[in-house]
Formats: C-alpha cells, sequence, structure tokens
C-alpha cells in the first residue's frame, strides 16, 4: 500500500484536481479535509504554503497541485497520463500552465465581479479562454477522441475539468450560459463526467451553488 496522505478540501478545485490524479492511478490515499477557514494547528509544516493540496509520501512532502500530479506521475507510472514523445509533454505543460495563469482567472474574475462594466469585461474574458480552448486545444490536439490529447485522459483533462463541475456556479450567480456555444468543450466535460475516478468524488451543482456565494459579491443598488 502506498502511504499517501492528501490534505485537501472538498470545495477547493485545485485539490480536486489532485484527488482525481490518485484515483486514475489507482493509487490507495487517505484524504484528510481541511478547513480553510479555520486551518488546523501545524498545518504549514505540512503545507508552507497553507494551501491545499499537500501530500506526504512516506516523510516527504509535496505542494502545489501541478507539482503533485507531475510527482504522482513519475512515481506511480501506470497508466501515464502524460503523453509518450517530448513535444506532447511540452504541449501538456503548456496546457496546464493556460489553465493556471490564463483560465481560471477569468473563471475567478467573473464569478467575483459585480453587475457592471467589471462584469461585461470579465464575462468576454472568459468567453475568449472558452474560445482558445475550443480551436487551439481540443480542435487541435483530441482529433476524434473524447479527451485532450485523444484516446487517452491526461493530467491536462484532471487539471481542467474541476471548474467545468462547478461551472453551474457561473450559470447562478453570472447568468453565463455560453459554454454552449463551443460543442466540442461540451463534448469533452461530458466524457471526462463519466470517468469512474470522476464519479466518485462527484458532487451535485447545488453544493458548489451554496458554498461559492460568498465568492460571488452583488452589486450595490
Amino acid at each position: 500500500m502506498a502511504d499517501i496522505k492528501i490534505y485537501s478540501a472538498t470545495v477547493c478545485p485545485y485539490a480536486h484536481r489532485s484527488r482525481l490524479t490518485l484515483l486514475e492511478k489507482g493509487v490507495e490515499f487517505q484524504s484528510i479535509e481541511i478547513d480553510l477557514q479555520n486551518k488546523p494547528e501545524g498545518f504549514t509544516d505540512i503545507s508552507p504554503y497553507g494551501k491545499v493540496p499537500a501530500i506526504k509520501h512516506g516523510d516527504k512532502r509535496v505542494w502545489e497541485s501541478a507539482i503533485i500530479n507531475e510527482y504522482l506521475d513519475e512515481v506511480f507510472p501506470e497508466p501515464p497520463l502524460l503523453p509518450p514523445n517530448a513535444i506532447d509533454r511540452a504541449q501538456a505543460r503548456i496546457w496546464i500552465d493556460f489553465a493556471n495563469t490564463w483560465f481560471v482567472p477569468a473563471y475567478s474574475n467573473l464569478l467575483r465581479s459585480p453587475e457592471g462594466q467589471e462584469q461585461k469585461a470579465a464575462e468576454q474574458e472568459l468567453y475568449d479562454r472558452l474560445q482558445f480552448i475550443e480551436n487551439e486545444g481540443l480542435a487541435k490536439l483530441s482529433k476524434d477522441g473524447p479527451y485532450w490529447f485523444g484516446e487517452n485522459i491526461s493530467l491536462v483533462d484532471l487539471t481542467f475539468y474541476p471548474w467545468f463541475e462547478r461551472w453551474p456556479t457561473i450559470e447562478y450567480y453570472r447568468g453565463f450560459y455560453r459554454l454552449a456555444e463551443f460543442p466540442r468543450l461540451q463534448q469533452w466535460r461530458d466524457a471526462v463526467s463519466q470517468r469512474k475516478s470522476v464519479g466518485s468524488i462527484a458532487n451535485p451543482k447545488e453544493f458548489y451553488i451554496d458554498r461559492y456565494a460568498r465568492f460571488a459579491p452583488v452589486a450595490a443598488k
């Protein structure tokens, strides 16, 4: 049995990524839920940034979800979650970086923007990111397969998916229904959502709508 503990929070999409990676790898692990509003004493001894996810593998610590996921892919090589050749691995890392530096901030900006010009700008920003994913990512890399790199799921799929499980929060709080304009992206989301790993820890949309209310301010009247 692998001696893996993951310090996680069910509401956190970053921790969601790493739990999905462990499940796809078939690695047994202990999940320790962290209350992000009331972190336990000594948590920074595990996660120096004070964030989730973090893992302990024996007496070793790793933190930051993208780094955790690559670590797990190296230490538990089957099934592989990065492509076998160098250029595709580079492309995978580009898309993981795109998720972190472009897509996630756009999602967060819209959720956190009250009504008005700020929200309109955030809507356009998120729309542009979705369009880039549709045209530069899925249309060019997945070919006829269901996942980012075709027939096999990868760390890229697991990196993006948690925000799409939380997508109802964008629709509910911001009325942003434009995902329907991206058929390839919707097909991808549907395919990933049907994975056994995803279903085993999935939450209903009401779970996210309730817990994300504090991130979605209402404009002053």
